[in-house]
């Protein structure tokens, strides 16, 4: 049986903008990537903000559907909302005032869930904002046993600061074992592609997964490096929105059934990429498995 991952992160409602209309859809990367974990049959709890309104319900009606548990912070600022403009397939985001300023209050329940894990990800996660960093590593503690994973994605419409949230995202190197680092954040981070930038955070991380779009996803450990080529076929993309959650998601189910030190990289790239490929099959973040 798969260990209890815990994910800490956003959850909020997606605002799709096209030329057929408006869509509102739930998403949040943490969210996707809880959901995505309970698609794979690994049990999972969400550590998130969300409001007292009908985007809250949506949310928790969401999570109730696939089996995940949600330890909420209640915002009086109401849920959190990403407006998405799709370009070329691709999406551009504005968010919501109480997106911006989003806040996990680490509670009592939300802690005591974190003390328990075995598993902990962190997606979605405002790693410039000195208050909300400094509760996230004190509710981790140093448990030597936990395997704590992170998937910064930053975006441009939530940074308050990219210089901090670079430094502390490094940092954190000294809590979490695994870093999941896309292509594009690690440009908007780092101004550099995500193999130049690898050597500088292996520094601080003991495995590092890069996800590098067309170029499939590796993953480097020291000295070694394992990298399988993406399996999506250019004209079965629909919606590349998921891509990375769904890469996380397998990734992190991997670690919850054989442990961090135990897993074969290369087939684990494997069902990654497989998963990837499905997603992006279908429209929205939702994990797809291969059929």
């Amino acid at each position: 049986m798969p260990a209890r991952v815990v994910v800490i992160g956003d959850a909020l409602i997606d605002e799709l903008v096209d030329d057929e209309g408006t869509t509102h859809l739930v998403g949040g990367s943490a969210l996707n990537v809880a959901v995505g974990l309970g698609i794979l049959g690994v049990p999972a709890t969400l550590v998130a903000m969300i409001g007292d309104d009908i985007d809250g319900a949506l949310i928790r009606s969401h999570l109730d559907d696939f089996g995940v548990r949600l330890l909420p912070t209640i915002t009086p600022d109401g849920t959190g909302v990403a407006r998405s403009e799709r370009v070329e397939g691709e999406p551009r985001y504005s968010f919501s005032d109480s997106m911006v300023a989003r806040t996990v209050a680490f509670d009592d329940a939300q802690r005591a869930a974190i003390a328990e894990a075995q598993v902990v990800a962190v997606s979605g996660f405002p790693f410039d904002v000195e208050p909300q960093v400094e509760l996230l590593e004190e509710a981790l503690g140093a448990s030597g046993h936990r395997v704590v994973a992170v998937d910064p994605n930053p975006r441009t419409g939530l940074l308050h600061d990219a210089d901090a949230f670079r430094e502390r995202l490094i940092a954190f190197g000294g809590t979490a074992q695994l870093l999941k680092l896309g292509d594009d954040d690690a440009r908007l981070l780092f101004g550099q592609q995500v193999g130049e930038v690898a050597p500088r955070l292996l520094a601080r991380y003991p495995y590092v997964l890069a996800t590098e779009g067309r170029d499939g996803a590796s993953v480097r450990v020291g000295d070694a490096r394992w990298r399988h080529a993406t399996l999506v076929a250019p004209d079965a993309v629909v919606d590349t929105m998921g891509a990375g959650d769904a890469v996380f998601a397998s990734v992190l189910a991997e670690i919850a059934t054989h442990g961090l030190s135990e897993i074969d990289w290369y087939e684990a790239l494997k069902r990654a990429m497989g998963v990837a490929a499905a997603t992006v099959a279908h429209p929205g973040a939702l994990l797809r498995i291969p059929g």
